[in-house]
Order: C-alpha cells, then structure tokens, then sequence
C-alpha cells in the first residue's frame, strides 16, 4: 500500500468493496445482520475507521463459516446484535473518540475529587 492510497483512504475503500462482494454470498438474513453490524460496529471506529477493519474481517469470515454450517442468524449472533458489536469492540481494546473522552473526564473528574 503506498502512502497516497492510506492517505485517500483508497485501501479501505477496496476491502468494504471486497467485503460486499463476499456478503453477496450470503443468505438474506446474514446480509441483513452484516448491515446492522457495519452500523453498530463504526460508531466505535477513530478518525480512519481503521481500527475496526479487523474486526469487521473477523465477523465476516464468521458469518460465512457460520451460514455453511446452516446455523441461523440469532445462532450465531444472538439476539442483541448491538450488544454482540459492543463486546467486540471493547475485547478488541479498539479507541473510539467516546472511550477516549469518557476516559479523560473520568480521570479529570476523580483528579478534582482528590482520588
């Protein structure tokens, strides 16, 4: 990858691409939760939207193995898809602007609180 394509965001541009391209694949139902997953899953990204291109790899490829074993959407994900990202996210340990903010005014707060 050179620098212009990170720069432009072209690389990114060419996995969501790939990504669609591989969803196409999948049942309705799984292309219907990788929508609402993408949508749970970029609120948490930074600045690029960089930090969560792994993850949302990693959800893919278990939304495929998951439709070739026949499993059903709510087997694979559960019943709370906002929850399943949210979980994701902070396993992953990825910074979104609200966990920096928060975590900043926590500190400032329990520094004037003199903890």
């Amino acid at each position: 990858m050179n620098f212009l394509d990170k720069i432009t965001g072209k690389d990114m541009t060419k996995e969501l691409k790939a990504f669609d391209a591989r969803v196409d694949k999948l049942p309705v139902n799984y292309a219907k939760a990788w929508e609402e997953i993408k949508a749970n899953l970029w609120i948490h990204s930074d600045f690029s939207g960089r930090n969560i291109i792994s993850i949302l790899e990693g959800v893919l490829t278990m939304l495929e193995e998951t439709a070739v074993d026949g499993l059903s959407v709510k087997e694979a994900l559960g019943e709370d898809i906002k929850g399943f990202c949210s979980t994701l996210v902070d396993d992953d340990g990825s910074k979104s602007f609200r966990n920096i903010w928060r975590k900043q005014l926590n500190h400032n707060i329990a520094k004037k609180l003199g903890k």
